[in-house]
Order: structure tokens, then sequence, then C-alpha cells
């Protein structure tokens, strides 16, 4: 694994989180042999106020410099992450006059860059390997400005085209040209990119393997009690609402329990009327393996759009870790899968697939899925992570 590197990662998501982020897991353990800064979401002046509302949760104090901006996180892989909030920036996505956008968003820039530059001083850091996270509109605008030896794009979804429109795809299509590699989690990302990129790399999501296992079952569910259809995560635009609600309706033998953040109202304005549902808040990531042991069937019912053919779902791995069936709709091409998740194609067939993997279960099938769960583990993600990068740096030092 790569080693004894000053690594910058300007990420789009949160160190934090009431869900597993793979950005996140990498850092982790990359940190055991790398010095890592990893850039927290950039937070607007808009989430200042929406916490102090109480709809948001952001660190406001360290944002307003009330308390540290840079503090050292203590990781559950027992590694240290220098951690780095910025002071908030102006909200600019909604603004549709060009050139005030891009003033404003100048001035954001500024902000974001002496940060980091301030943070990489105080902590000793120099030619760092840059790796961005998903976070191609800073990413366009910060190349070069950290005199980084490398500059990696972690790509891990498509672009955000619900946030920031037609904007997301030319600054996604911009930064993947100008990058020395990007490093994808899916086969659909990476064939979209080709053409953009010489360097494009293929590490999939993975699985916390020793949290999970932990809570593997060792036996069946009792068939005296109903049985329990799981689902953990955002309820957000993703979920297809129409084939869960037809399996909820036809399947009222079994209880259906949705855990995490409800995004999307209509979903649980949906489903709630019915006896055999019922809506837990979301969890913090080390609770997830005893709510997946519980479960009897894990679900993943995403709608088969342009936008999920991107997705490598995390949750798959980790039902299959504690040894739960997995039932999934076929929004993307997953085929390492095909002999241990249900695929289905409409929702008779997704229906009938929950019933049937209840029904069918055995302890043979248990061990077969965490067997091949355990070949995913972040361990063995991070290692090939840090490969590529150490592949990338040793051909940019050939070139020049």
């Amino acid at each position: 694994m790569i080693s004894n590197e000053n690594i910058v990662c300007v990420s789009n998501t949160t160190w934090e989180g009431f869900y597993t982020k793979s950005t996140v897991q990498i850092m982790s353990l990359l940190a055991r042999n790398n010095t890592i800064l990893f850039v927290e979401y950039p937070y607007t002046i808009k989430d200042i106020i929406s916490t102090w509302l109480g709809k948001s949760r952001a660190p406001v104090s360290r944002m307003l410099g009330l308390q540290k901006r840079l503090v050292i996180k203590l990781t559950s892989n027992e590694t240290r992450v220098h951690h780095l909030v910025i002071p908030p920036v102006l909200p600019v996505e909604f603004i549709k006059i060009d050139w005030i956008y891009k003033m404003l968003f100048k001035v954001n820039t500024y902000i974001y860059a002496s940060s980091v530059k301030c943070a990489m001083k105080k902590l000793n850091m120099s030619n760092p390997v840059c790796v961005n996270a998903y976070n191609s509109i800073y990413g366009n605008k910060l190349l070069g400005k950290l005199k980084e030896k490398l500059h990696v794009f972690y790509c891990y979804d498509g672009s955000d085209t619900r946030r920031y429109g037609k904007k997301a795809v030319e600054y996604d299509d911009s930064f993947t040209q100008k990058v020395d590699g990007v490093i994808v989690t899916s086969d659909f990302l990476a064939n979209s990119k080709r053409s953009l990129n010489q360097e494009i790399h293929v590490v999939k999501n993975g699985v916390d393997f020793k949290l999970f296992i932990s809570m593997v079952k060792t036996e069946l569910n009792s068939t005296n009690i109903r049985k329990k259809v799981g689902y953990i995560g955002s309820l957000d635009h993703r979920f297809d609402l129409e084939t869960v609600e037809y399996a909820v309706q036809h399947l009222p033998e079994y209880n259906f329990e949705f855990v995490g953040e409800l995004m999307n109202k209509a979903i649980e304005q949906n489903l709630s009327k019915y006896n055999n549902v019922i809506f837990i808040p979301p969890v913090k990531p080390y609770e997830v393996p005893a709510l997946l042991k519980n479960c009897d069937v894990g679900i993943i019912p995403y709608t088969c759009t342009e936008y999920n053919k991107n997705t490598y779902p995390l949750k798959i791995n980790e039902f299959l870790t504690v040894g739960v069936p997995v039932v999934i709709t076929s929004f993307a091409k997953l085929p390492e899968f095909n002999e241990v998740v249900s695929f289905t194609t409409d929702k008779e067939s997704f229906c009938s697939a929950i019933a049937k993997e209840i029904e069918s279960d055995s302890l043979e099938k248990i061990k077969k899925r965490v067997e091949f769960a355990e070949k995913n583990s972040w361990e063995n993600k991070a290692e090939l992570f840090g490969d590529i990068i150490e592949r990338l740096l040793s051909n940019k030092q050939k070139v020049s």
C-alpha cells in the first residue's frame, strides 16, 4: 500500500453522519502509512442559519473560528486524520446569471484554497497528492493551487444535476480531462469517462467487514415470529416507491422496516398507512450491523434511471456480511453479485423474490454470502486505491 505521502482529500461529503462513506473509509485506512488532511464539505452561510433553526447539523462553531477549524479525528481503524472545516462560503448554486455566479464563486474559491494552504502549512505538508472526492465544482479551480504532485478525481456518482443543473456535467467532464487520473466506483461510470481520460480505474465500494461480521447470523430466525424485510439508507429520490408499495400490499404477513433519513416525504405518506410498515430515524454506522442481523431479507429498491446506473450500493455488501439475503431492482449492472443476490425487473418479480429468499434461506447460503463479502472489505479496497495512486505517481515521474 502507498506510504509516506502527504494526501489532501478535497471532499464533497462530511466526515460524520448517519451512513458509511467510501471517502471516509478509504482515507481512514490510508492514514495508517500516510499523512491525511481531510477537507470537510464546504458549508455555506445558509447552513449556519439552517443549523441555528434546528434544520441542519453544520459545525457552526468551527466554521466561525470559535473552535479550532483544524483538529485530529481518531478513526474506527485506530488511525489519525487531520480534519479541516473551512470558513463559511457563499451559497451560489441557485444563481442563474453567469457573471454574478462566477464573481461570487471566485470569492468562495479564494476562501477554500487559502484555508487549505494554511492548514497544510501548520502540518508541514508540501507537494501533496490531492484526492478530489466528487467535488469537481471546486476541483476545477483548485488544480495546481496546492502545488500538488498528483491530482486524482475520486468519482463515486454521476453528475449532480439535481443540485447544480447542466453546470454539473460541464464541471465533471472538464475536471476529468484535466486530472492525472480518475478512480470510479462502478463499471458504468468508468465506461462513461474513458473518452475523457486515459487513466480510468475502478475501485468498487466495500464493507467494514470486522464490524459487520461481529453480528453475522448463526441461525435462521424462528418460524414463529413475523419475518422482517429491511431497508437502511436515505429515503430519497432514488427510492422506487411504486415497487415497494406493491410488495407491502401483497406481503401483509411480513413486516417492512425502513431506517434512514426521510428526504422524500411521499414515501412516508404512502407507506405509513399500512399496518406492516415501520419507519425508524437514521442511526450511527456502528449501530447498523445489529439492525441488519434482525432482518430476514434486505432490499435495495432504486429506480431504474440514467443517474442510478452509476450506483454501486454500499448496503449490498453490508447485508451479505451479516448473512442476510438481498433483493434488488435492476437499476445498475452488477454482474459480480449474480450468484448471491436476487435481481428483479418489475414490481411483481421484486415481490415474489422477497418471499422466495425468506422461504428458501439456509445456513449454507449464509456462509456463501459471508465468504463473498469478505473479498470486498474496505482494507482490500483501500489497498487497491493506494496502489493506483502509486502507479499514477510512477507514470507521471517517468513522463517528466
